[in-house]
């Protein structure tokens, strides 16, 4: 029971810590520039016009701000949000507890919305549309539907998979954020910001080298910070420098790319293993011990981005980029425009 309270206690410190780094308001949202210049004009209008934002889809990669860009909204609405993932959402009665309880103009937000289940999914286009519910009333011969009115809201559906998303759905939000991998430039400002709030000295030159090892994601950029955090007050004078993220990438298995240790062994696995490609992804998962879910979403988006890797309809295949990154030789030809081999 200790170690419970204990558990528990830690996670809701990590928890506290990481909703202090998120930013309230656009203004302090850091990078997608576009993503932002427009949510601000929808945001105006519609406050403008006393109604609630439109139905909003956010669509990216996991730790990009989709959560964080759901409580801007709000906050930008000046209303209250409430919050859930699709695989807490169980039964209609689950849906319908929290549609019945949303206030005028609030968000409703539904992370992971790509695994809602189809009768969730058919109560939702009613409410979405209309602002009603149908609740089925009785049983067998007597049972009958009744129609509940809703208040008008906002719903934000975010997900990492908006091919999963059927298209009846996807079809009923009115304004679409696709959320981008963020620039070195970008990262650098959102951990300088970080650093000023966890009161962490960092150097420029050590920023910029941090910001080359986040693959792209805030959340990673944060995460990194505050193990170099740990190891500058540790091992130095508690200032993050160069040499202290060299030390700290070195021994969490980081390279310069933002390459983790998993990800260097997926590509090894492919080379030699499967002579460089094709495989499929469960095979691929099954290889590297790494549930095909975390394979799909955290790994190779960035692999792929990075010129490692290939999705082809054969399979994954790796790129010459990859056998150079690992000092293996490419025994055969290889297309790099393609990535097929000859």
């Amino acid at each position: 029971m200790q170690s419970s309270v204990i558990s528990t206690s830690f996670q809701e410190e990590a928890d506290r810590q990481e909703n202090m780094l998120r930013p309230k308001m656009l203004k302090d949202f850091q990078g997608q520039q576009r993503l932002k210049d427009n949510l601000a004009v929808f945001v105006k209008a519609a406050r403008e016009r006393k109604e609630p934002l439109d139905h909003t889809f956010l669509i990216g990669p996991p730790g990009l701000g989709k959560t964080t860009l759901a409580t801007i909204i709000a906050n930008e609405m000046e209303s209250e949000i409430r919050m859930t993932s699709a695989p807490a959402l169980d039964k209609p009665k689950d849906l319908a507890g929290i549609l019945t309880n949303v206030t005028e103009g609030s968000v409703f937000f539904i992370d992971e919305i790509h695994r809602l289940k189809p009768a969730l999914e058919e109560m939702l286009y009613i409410a979405m549309e209309d602002f009603e519910i149908d609740w089925v009333i009785g049983q067998g011969p007597a049972a009958r539907t009744m129609r509940i009115p809703l208040p008008k809201f906002t719903l934000v559906g975010a997900t990492t998979k908006a091919g999963s998303v059927s298209s009846p759905l996807s079809s009923r939000f009115g304004i679409t954020c696709h959320i981008d991998f963020y620039t070195e430039e970008e990262l650098s400002s959102i951990i300088s910001r970080s650093a000023k709030i966890m009161n962490v000295a960092i150097d420029e030159e050590a920023v910029m080298l941090l910001a080359k090892c986040s693959r792209g994601t805030p959340r990673i950029a944060n995460r990194l910070l505050r193990r170099l955090r740990d190891f500058a007050t540790v091992m130095a004078d508690g200032n993050v420098t160069p040499k202290v993220v060299a030390f700290g990438m070195d021994r969490l298995g980081i390279d310069s790319n933002g390459l983790e240790t998993q990800d260097r062994n997926i590509l090894r696995t492919i080379i030699e293993f499967y002579d460089g490609g094709p495989v499929g992804a469960e095979t691929l998962s099954i290889s590297v011990g790494e549930a095909i879910e975390s394979l799909e979403d955290f790994y190779e988006p960035y692999l792929i981005q990075k010129g490692y890797l290939k999705r082809t309809p054969r399979g994954r295949m790796t790129t010459k980029k990859a056998y150079e990154l690992l000092g293996l030789p490419c025994k055969r030809n290889m297309d790099d425009n393609q990535g097929i081999l000859f």
